[in-house]
């Protein structure tokens, strides 16, 4: 069962950002390999990673406080603690390198990047498989990342003596100041190419497009996002890529509207129908359904159609499908339609207009203004 972020990094409810910050820098520490020998530290520092996310992120925040962990899933959140291999690439993606505070021996996390796609309110609550193709930088095909022309040697920088750092000693009146800083012959990597590559100079990478098939979950709302880890813009001198946004669009379905997992739909039935009772057809997800109507059936009424809504994301519970029954009153008549219906009103008395007694005023009004 998935702890309580408040509870994992040990802050209060109304603990600040930067307490949130400090927190999580000291217990990564004691987490770090070169530390903690247990085998769970790393599941233990993924589990602070993921509750750092969440609380250092102000509206990440305020949806886990008023829904918890499945309003978080339901607008796409998932944690970049888990996108990574490595318990190192895990540190470098959250510090930038070591968390004791050395340099990241030139090491360059990749970008992120974005793009949207449309899709059906029908994809929507089915889920669906979306081609997108967008722009990124991505390794070099030519010299496939590292910078030399195929065929052509990769040295020991000089420089640096291939440790991708150099380090300054200054006297201080507290003792010798080390400042360790990336090599700026062969930027942290502590190779060079001997013929840099012709494609991209050397530096590894090239913009180009791609193409991503990206599942798109059932129920998923207009304007949440999927992140897809490690497929955005490639780093540099060995860093991890940048993650790739998907900003899905729920087009607009005539026939529905949506308020969270529940549809509204509206259905047009004639005046004598509903005193009379009748049969229409109401749209639903999974095509059109009979609806029994029944005699003196008022405006405004709503018949619940349970399970038809859209599913929730990950869970595959539905919600419902709201029918408000609109009573159409006939505007043009013929003579012949005039006479009956004079004939009619002639013939209603009290009995036949009085409100159903387990009806409240304030229903009344309720139903009339909806």
């Amino acid at each position: 069962m998935r702890r309580d972020p408040y509870e994992v990094l040990g802050v209060s409810r109304d603990a600040d950002e930067r307490e949130v910050k400090k927190t999580f820098r000291t217990l990564a520490r004691t987490l770090h390999p070169d530390v903690n020998g247990d085998p769970q530290a790393e599941d233990q520092f993924k589990e602070a990673a993921e509750a750092y996310e969440i609380l250092s992120d102000a509206e990440r925040r305020q949806t886990y406080d008023r829904y918890g962990f499945d309003g978080l899933e339901s607008r796409g959140f998932s944690s970049q603690a888990h996108g990574f291999g490595s318990f190192g690439d895990i540190f470098d993606a959250f510090f930038g390198g070591d968390p004791f505070g050395g340099a990241a021996a030139g090491r360059v996390q990749g970008g992120d990047t974005a793009v949207e796609v449309e899709i059906s309110l029908q994809d929507a609550a089915q889920g669906a498989s979306v081609e997108v193709l967008y722009e990124l930088v991505g390794a070099c095909e030519r010299c496939h990342g590292n910078g030399a022309e195929p065929g052509t040697p990769i040295e020991t920088c000089g420089r640096c003596g291939g440790s991708g750092q150099l380090r300054a000693v200054s006297q201080t009146a507290f003792g010798q100041l080390v400042r360790a800083t990336a090599c700026d012959v062969c930027g942290g990597d502590g190779k060079v190419a001997q013929t840099p590559c012709e494609e991209c100079s050397g530096r590894g990478r090239r913009a180009r497009r791609r193409t991503l098939n990206v599942d798109i979950p059932a129920g998923i709302a207009d304007e949440q996002r999927l992140r897809l880890s490690g497929s955005g813009h490639a780093g540099e001198r060995g860093g991890p890529a940048g993650d790739l946004y998907v900003i899905v669009r729920v087009t607009a379905d005539e026939r529905f509207l949506r308020e969270g997992n529940d549809l509204i739909t509206a259905v047009d039935v004639p005046a004598p129908a509903a005193a009379l009772g009748a049969t229409v057809s109401v749209p639903t997800l999974e095509g059109d359904e009979e609806l029994e109507i029944e005699p003196g059936t008022q405006p405004g009424t709503i018949v619940t159609l349970r399970g038809k809504g859209m599913p929730s994301v990950g869970r595959g519970r539905r919600g419902d499908q709201q029918v408000v029954l609109n009573v159409v009153i006939p505007r043009k008549l013929d003579p012949r339609q005039r006479e009956l219906l004079e004939e009619l009103r002639g013939s209603l008395g009290e009995e036949n207009l009085r409100p159903s007694e387990d009806e409240s005023l304030f229903s009344r009004v309720r139903r009339a203004l909806r």
